[in-house]
């Protein structure tokens, strides 16, 4: 079936060469076509241009863009959006005084969200994740990363990485794995904590490759968590069982992980949102994707990833929601973008770049997604009629996306966010 979007005030994320992420002060630069024309094709991008070179072709279906804008679906790379229940409790504990890390140590965090999955089945946990992911595609997200973590045993961690193959085979959006057995030490586990590591690499990694559950290994290296020898250990391992490398690293304190990190050639680093200048100076030249979750610094109050002084440094960034039921419960990628702007002092090309192009870079995912190319999948979003692109950070607290479309076809759940 071929589509053919006409009359588009502009056409946002223009690549017509090869390319797989963007840094420094190319992050500025964002190639448009304005008054132009979009033809897809069997849910791929086959043609674009302006206007006065639009083909006379016959079509299925014609789509007037007159006053709005089309750019890529978005690309969030960090999510936890498999999870049980909710953890609103908690946030009245934080507005009442109390820290994340008084909370854990209450039994909150993530074990409360562990005792909660363990108890919930996995058709259970399917539906109540399902409703997650249905509400990003309809925000505009068209590919995502999805993490375990919140099992923290065998089974549970399974069952978690089970959820997200099946929303993988039953939804158009792109989907990616990743094992984060490493997110906390489990209470039966609680003096024990290299057992509980050498569980995850011993027990559940192999089982893993053997169904093909995952395609990244991840672990919490933070203070009171897991260290960088922790972190490396893990890493290490993945790899043997052919799990790429990533790491949640610098969200309360820098000890070392961006370093072990890049040693590992992880795929990306999260959160950063204490960065060092030695932390700063690895990541150049390197393959390693640096991510901020500015959402989740909002939802904390904790310092939002320095992003200004990372891309004047010349390193590239890409913004994900992190969207999970205890630091950050949204996967909505446009205040993603607001946030980027309004607290980070990214510009809006900047930060669109982060949250298509860079962030489809940080899940392997730079060939398929992130950018108005040729070949690559027909995820598109479709402006309200607006000024600008500009529009889109600038207006925080509304939606300004009137239609998406995953492989070309409309994002229908029949029902309005």
């Amino acid at each position: 079936m071929a589509t053919l979007f006409k009359n588009i005030k502009e056409l946002i994320q223009v690549r017509t060469e090869p390319i797989q992420f963007v840094s420094g002060s190319d992050m500025k630069h964002l190639p448009t076509i304005k008054n132009a024309y979009l033809l897809v094709e069997n849910g791929l991008i086959s043609d674009f241009g302006t206007m006065k070179s639009c083909p006379k072709t016959n079509v299925e279906k014609i789509i007037d863009a007159t006053g709005k804008m089309i750019l890529p679906s978005w690309c969030d790379s960090h999510t936890h959006i498999v999870y049980a229940g909710n953890r609103e409790g908690e946030f009245v504990d934080r507005i009442n005084g109390l820290s994340y890390e008084e909370i854990a140590n209450r039994g909150g965090g993530i074990l409360n969200s562990a005792k909660k999955l363990q108890e919930t089945s996995e058709e259970g946990l399917y539906q109540q994740s399902k409703i997650r992911l249905e509400e990003i595609m309809l925000l505009g997200t068209g590919a995502v990363e999805i993490k375990s973590g919140y099992g923290l045993t065998v089974d549970a961690e399974l069952k978690m990485l089970r959820v997200i193959k099946r929303l993988k085979e039953n939804y158009p959006i792109e989907i990616k794995a990743t094992f984060l057995g490493a997110h906390a030490v489990p209470s039966t586990y609680k003096n024990n904590k290299q057992g509980y590591l050498q569980m995850l690499v011993d027990e559940i990694m192999p089982k893993i490759t053997e169904e093909k559950l995952a395609e990244f290994v991840d672990i919490f290296c933070e203070t009171g968590y897991f260290s960088v020898d922790d972190t490396e250990l893990i890493l290490k391992a993945g790899k043997k069982y052919g799990l790429i490398p990533k790491i949640h690293v610098n969200q309360f304190t820098a000890i070392g992980g961006v370093q072990i990190g890049v040693k590992y050639n992880a795929l990306s680093v999260d959160h950063l949102e204490e960065m060092r200048d030695e932390d700063i100076e690895i990541l150049k030249n390197t393959t390693t994707m640096p991510v901020a979750l500015p959402s989740c610094s909002y939802f904390l109050s904790i310092p939002y990833t320095p992003a200004r002084k990372m891309i004047d440094a010349g390193l590239p960034l890409a913004l994900a929601t992190d969207y999970n039921p205890g630091s950050t419960p949204s996967g909505n990628m446009n205040f993603v973008i607001s946030t980027a702007c309004i607290k980070m002092k990214m510009t809006p090309e900047e930060a669109i770049n982060a949250a298509t192009i860079n962030g489809a870079y940080a899940m392997g995912l730079e060939d398929k997604v992130g950018s108005i190319t040729v070949g690559k999948q027909a995820n598109l979003l479709l402006t309200k009629p607006i000024n600008s692109y500009g529009f889109l950070p600038y207006s925080f607290g509304t939606n300004q996306l009137e239609k998406v479309y995953l492989k070309g076809k409309e994002v229908n759940f029949n029902r309005e966010l």
